[in-house]
């Protein structure tokens, strides 16, 4: 048993499970090394472990249970709307994800999840995204296969009714977010509002400490109106807006002069339209973007 090889080979999928659970950067990182500080404690101590990836994968996600169930408290009385931390698919392989696809990881995607409850999340996801079979399903979450598989139809339906669809093409996203950010750059507000969706809507995520929008903004002009106001609040502080994906889909990353990080949008893009914006502002969501962007 090799313990540097299986760090190696699961962090990503644990991160991949933890992130997907409890929708922060900084917590599933906490719940993958601990995860592993579990696994060598318990090899240490004797422990026959005969699947590494099933004991890790049990740790992670009842750790993310557990987070979960202390975090909805929090999150009640959350600021605003509240979005999970933005993650850059320039943050490497082990963090940008490699295991599924990138529609099960968009904010988009995290915030449905959220009106699950920490147990349906977690079997939805070990099945459906992550293709566990129902019997480590159950042995993970310590319920029985007839009652997982209760759990992640239950899960399903609901997901499915709300999920959202992307554009297919990943290059037609590109293209059409460089249409986007083309608009807004020239402050060319009807071909903005051409690229936006009737019914868009812009979400806001500053958590009381940034500067967002604390109620969505509905609809093409009023949204793209309130993006060029940003735009001209960005030239007179001298901002860098790069592109970036965010989440699997099309965004950008802004920055003061210094360098520090101090927002991050992501577009969702689906019949040839923007049809949502989440813009995440919150400092305490982007502090783990820092040293990657500023070095």
């Amino acid at each position: 048993m090799d313990g540097d090889r299986d760090y190696q080979e699961l962090r990503p999928l644990l991160f991949s499970v933890a992130y997907r659970m409890v929708g922060s950067v900084s917590e599933a990182e906490d719940i993958v090394q601990e995860s592993f500080l579990r696994y060598h404690r318990a090899v240490g101590a004797g422990q026959r472990v005969d699947s590494p990836k099933s004991y890790l994968c049990t740790v992670a996600t009842r750790l993310s249970i557990d987070y979960l169930r202390s975090a909805r408290v929090r999150r009640e009385t959350y600021v605003g709307t509240w979005l999970p931390e933005p993650l850059l698919a320039e943050q490497g392989p082990d963090v940008a994800d490699q295991v599924v696809t990138a529609d099960s990881l968009s904010l988009a995607f995290l915030v449905l999840l959220e009106s699950l409850s920490p147990i349906e999340r977690a079997v939805f996801l070990l099945h459906d995204v992550f293709e566990f079979g129902y019997p480590e399903i159950a042995e993970i979450v310590g319920k029985t296969e007839t009652n997982c598989r209760q759990l992640a139809n239950r899960a399903r339906r609901h997901v499915t009714d709300r999920q959202p669809r992307f554009e297919a093409s990943r290059q037609r996203r590109a293209q059409l977010a460089d249409r986007f950010f083309a608009a807004c750059q020239q402050g060319d507000l009807d071909g903005l509002v051409e690229l936006l969706a009737a019914d868009v809507v812009l979400y806001g995520d500053g958590g009381g400490k940034g500067e967002a929008v604390r109620a969505p903004v509905h609809g093409s002009l009023r949204v793209g109106r309130f993006l060029l106001g940003l735009m001209r609040q960005a030239r007179h502080r001298s901002l860098t807006i790069r592109p970036a994906e965010v989440n699997g889909q099309p965004g950008a990353v802004v920055s003061e002069p210094s360098g520090q990080v101090i927002g991050v949008l992501s577009l969702d893009i689906a019949g040839d339209r923007v049809q949502a914006l989440r813009s995440m502002v919150n400092p305490d969501k982007l502090g783990h973007l820092q040293p990657i962007i500023a070095g």
